[in-house]
């Protein structure tokens, strides 16, 4: 990004709304619970879950990291599988798929179509309504292809020309656009036509507004605007579909309990994403005239409820293994206001939410 247009980001940005920072004091919106909403057959189950989405049918689509057929680093360890409205198991989907390898999100577009975005071979991958592949965007390291050595504290490699670098996420503007979110390594939105072909890409490594750390979530309103979930610096970035920043929105609620992440001692705050309260791992934004958009941070396990505009409306939630309870959230699916679905990696399953918020947090 050249100084012309950092300095063109930052007037955007002091033009623009942006959430207060202050503390926002909130109620908790109570919720009931089931842990179990979809049925496996016997002889398949989930790991990690890193995806889930539902389609206008009230299909579930569930994206899970699991150990079939994989040899950790070079083989398959992704599935891809379909549930009825009744939570029965109907299919799975690209089984063996050369784009599947690490899970990250599925997103179901408003066609019905199907996308995965696979951190592991750097692809995104559509499907049809018949589990066919429609597009591929991306392309995994050849197996003839040495892995490059990871040094901590090496700056991050270049953009590669024509792929992805641990891409998370996709999200759709009104003409049939995607955005990938490219995610990890290349910290940068990447525009592509309803065909594939590229159209632009915003985004560096950085702090500043329109600078990235950790692009993990993005989703899209119903005018096309773009949320970007900028995890390690804490925030949601909004962009209009051009990459133009309209907002930036931060989530500071008090917490006065222990933190409770199940691995370890209790990190200290500002030490990673982990440690810090509001870090949006995952993001969705409801359907209908009014809309609201969910986020879910790792520590201290919360779904907190905001207004577009940055103002929370509420909060639930806490990290733990019972039911009601958060494993690092990965992806939430919102097809209504006060129906989520969540995927969590530790805890290896989905739980759906049936939220039951007070006047004050509508």
């Amino acid at each position: 990004m050249s100084t012309f247009d950092r300095l063109l980001v930052v007037a955007t940005l002091l033009a623009a709304r942006v959430a207060p920072l202050s503390a926002q004091a909130v109620s908790e919106i109570k919720y009931e619970a089931n842990a179990s909403p979809l049925v496996l057959p016997p002889s398949l189950h989930f790991g990690e879950v890193t995806g889930i989405d539902v389609d206008q049918r009230r299909h579930v689509y569930v994206f899970t990291r699991t150990g079939a057929r994989s040899s950790v680093h070079d083989g398959v360890a992704s599935q891809l599988f379909e549930f009825g409205p009744d939570g029965k198991f109907i299919r799975e989907i690209g089984k063996d798929l050369y784009g599947f390898s690490f899970a990250h999100t599925v997103r179901v577009d408003p066609q019905g179509n199907v996308w995965t975005s696979d951190e592991g071979t750097n692809m995104i991958v559509k499907f049809n309504n018949a589990g066919r592949v429609l597009m591929v965007l991306g392309r995994r390291d050849e197996a003839v292809e040495e892995r490059a050595p990871h040094v901590p504290g090496a700056p991050e490699p270049a953009p590669r020309w024509g792929g992805f670098n641990r891409p998370t996420d996709v999200a759709w503007d009104n003409d049939g656009n995607a955005f990938i979110a490219d995610g990890y390594n290349n910290s940068r939105v990447v525009k592509v036509d309803k065909n594939g072909r590229w159209i632009k890409t915003w985004g560096e490594r950085g702090k500043e507004p329109g600078q990235f750390n950790i692009l993990h979530t993005i989703a899209n309103d119903a005018k096309g605007n773009i949320y970007v979930g900028d995890r390690t610096n804490r925030r949601i970035q909004v962009f209009d579909p051009n990459g133009a920043l309209l907002r930036v929105m931060t989530i500071d609620v008090p917490y006065t309990k222990d933190v409770n992440v199940m691995l370890g001692a209790q990190p200290r705050a500002g030490t990673s994403a982990l440690a810090t309260s509001g870090a949006p791992w995952a993001i969705c934004i409801t359907k209908g005239p009014t809309q609201y958009l969910y986020s879910a941070d790792a520590v201290p396990g919360r779904i907190y409820k905001l207004t577009l505009d940055g103002k929370v409306l509420g909060v639930m939630g806490d990290a733990g293994k019972g039911v009601g309870e958060f494993g690092w959230i990965h992806q939430i699916a919102c097809p209504s206001e006060n129906e989520l679905w969540v995927g969590e990696i530790l805890n290896w399953r989905v739980q759906k939410l049936t939220l039951r918020p007070t006047q004050g947090q509508r």
